[in-house]
């Protein structure tokens, strides 16, 4: 048995089937871990969301922010942008039954085997693992509720408050939980957000670093698989920091990783959905 991790799909369907293929991927044995943003963007979001819950015993998801944007969406879908292609999952027959799968998926998994922890984005650099899990519960709880479920959705969009405050109640609570989860790429040191900016490393705001290169970061015992930030082109400066979104949606590749080894694959798409051979790429494991 093997465990996979792959960076955004964003509705680029073929590019993980040409992933998984070159592994000889097989739903009974292996598992594959999903780091968010399945849809959005990409040519194939329906078939994209139909292909995962066909093999959704065998998978490990966490919610990124577009995939709460296809929920809120579904519940209101004037939330939908011009350059969403999220209708076309809402107009699907089976439409209720794929997103009452997604709103059961989490907000974070954690392996205690392999001390590794499955986010979207990333992890507040002043939580603790044990704290993470805590306020990843709490938004998860309230997806899988009737009564909380549409009231969340709407209060989750906005960039405000942008510090975590142990006394925050409530919708806003979730929210700023949320933003860190599915939304950081920069913060302070104390865990002060800036969302706006979306490139590279060196490009930070003043008293702004990466969210995992804090030197103070809780969470530094353990390993960390992420995407969200495709201006990483797959790779970060940190150790046991591991990067996934290597921007496929956007002209870049899709990279899948063997957990374990850290062996990787990245496989390219163009732009008529052409796939090419998979390349071969080791990393460190940690």
């Amino acid at each position: 048995m093997a465990t996979y991790a792959v960076g955004d799909l964003q509705g680029c369907l073929e590019p993980l089937q040409c992933l998984l293929e070159q592994v000889a991927f097989d739903p009974a044995r292996d598992r594959l871990w999903l780091v968010g943003d399945l849809v959005n963007r990409g040519p194939q979001s329906l078939e994209t969301l139909r292909y995962l819950y066909s093999i959704r015993d065998s998978l490990v998801c966490v919610l990124g922010n577009h995939d709460l944007h296809l929920l809120a969406a579904w519940r209101n879908v004037e939330r939908l942008k011009k350059s969403d292609t999220l209708r076309e999952i809402l107009e699907a027959p089976d439409c209720e039954e794929l997103l009452q799968w997604l709103r059961q998926q989490k907000l974070m998994h954690y392996d205690e085997a392999r001390k590794t922890a499955l986010v979207h984005a990333g992890i507040a650099p002043q939580w603790s693992l044990k704290k993470a899990q805590k306020y990843a519960t709490e938004v998860e709880l309230a997806l899988q509720d009737d009564s909380l479920f549409e009231p969340f959705l709407e209060g989750m969009y906005g960039n405000d408050p942008a510090k975590w405050d142990n006394d925050l109640k409530g919708i806003t609570r979730l929210r700023v939980i949320t933003n860190y989860f599915t939304r950081m790429r920069f913060c302070t040191s104390e865990g002060k957000l800036d969302l706006k900016t979306k490139e590279g490393l060196d490009t930070a705001p003043p008293g702004y670093a990466p969210w995992f290169s804090h030197k103070e970061r809780k969470t530094r015992e353990i390993r960390i698989i992420f995407g969200h930030w495709a201006a990483l082109e797959g790779q970060s400066n940190e150790p046991g920091i591991i990067a996934l979104d290597s921007g496929c949606v956007w002209g870049g590749s899709m990279t899948l990783m063997n957990v374990d080894t850290g062996l990787r694959l990245n496989c390219d798409c163009d732009a008529h959905g052409h796939v090419a051979p998979a390349s071969t790429q080791s990393l460190p494991v940690c």
